[in-house]
């Protein structure tokens, strides 16, 4: 599994985003998540170690450090992006880390974009519902229309996380955001897990259409899971998909 041991780590080159310059809000050698997803490629969640999580202005300091040796090396990224080890948005700071962002993204590259990529579990709260409106990219977690798909794939470690109450929040975003879907199956040990059936596939597009999201994100499993025996999905299903989604009125990205 991979951990981030920065708090600013790249730039790499995203699936997604581009040359994407990431920022970990959470600490160097532990996975921290309201989710504890069976794909994830940090692993499963763990416990804080040795490393607490880092200030704003350590967080700050890094990512000005490492924008100011970018321009010099004439290296610009095509996004700023926060994901790391775990939900970015467990950090008590971050509309304060997104304001400081912006400004130091405003200075010295003034063309890459903003993106958080989260798991949309704490979109309720209301300095991070602001915050995630002050970004370019919201990338936000939509994986299954079935509590107990999200309960198997996702697995949410908040007890009042359901399907109802997450479409109900997207919506508040009033189009302004992203969802991203992760596409796979596999077997588990109370069953198989599959949210590309037609059911799977019928349901999560009529959710969809209530979100009105402004971009659909699919993809699939790209490097080792912590779970055994889940498939990646075909670049071909994946646009067999993503055909259905374009048919309703979607703007789709793919990404194998």
């Amino acid at each position: 599994m991979i951990l981030f041991n920065e708090i600013i780590f790249g730039p790499v080159r995203s699936r997604r985003l581009g040359v994407s310059l990431g920022v970990n809000l959470l600490p160097v050698d532990a996975k921290i998540c309201s989710f504890d997803c069976i794909y994830c490629e940090c692993g499963f969640n763990t416990t804080i170690k040795e490393s607490p999580i880092p200030t704003r202005l350590q967080v700050y300091e890094a990512l000005e450090t490492k924008l100011q040796e970018m321009v010099t090396e004439d290296l610009y990224p095509d996004n700023i992006t926060f994901a790391g080890n775990g939900e970015p948005t467990l950090h008590p700071h971050f509309e304060g880390i997104i304001d400081d962002t912006i400004e130091l993204r405003n200075r010295y590259c003034p063309k890459a974009k903003v993106s958080v990529l989260s798991n949309s579990s704490r979109m309720h709260k209301t300095s991070i519902f602001n915050a995630l409106l002050k970004v370019d990219s919201n990338i936000l977690k939509f994986d299954s229309a079935f509590d107990e798909t999200v309960r198997r794939l996702d697995r949410p470690v908040g007890k009042y996380f359901n399907v109802a109450w997450q479409i109900e929040q997207l919506k508040r975003f009033e189009g302004n955001l992203i969802i991203q879907t992760m596409f796979l199956r596999g077997i588990l040990d109370d069953g198989v897990i599959d949210n590309t059936t037609e059911t799977e596939l019928n349901a999560w597009l009529d959710a969809l259409k209530i979100i009105k999201p402004r971009q659909v994100m699919i993809y699939t499993i790209d490097r080792e899971a912590p779970t055994k025996g889940l498939e990646k999905i075909s670049l071909a299903e994946l646009n067999r998909i993503a055909d259905k989604a374009k048919a309703e009125g979607f703007d789709v990205m793919v990404s194998d």
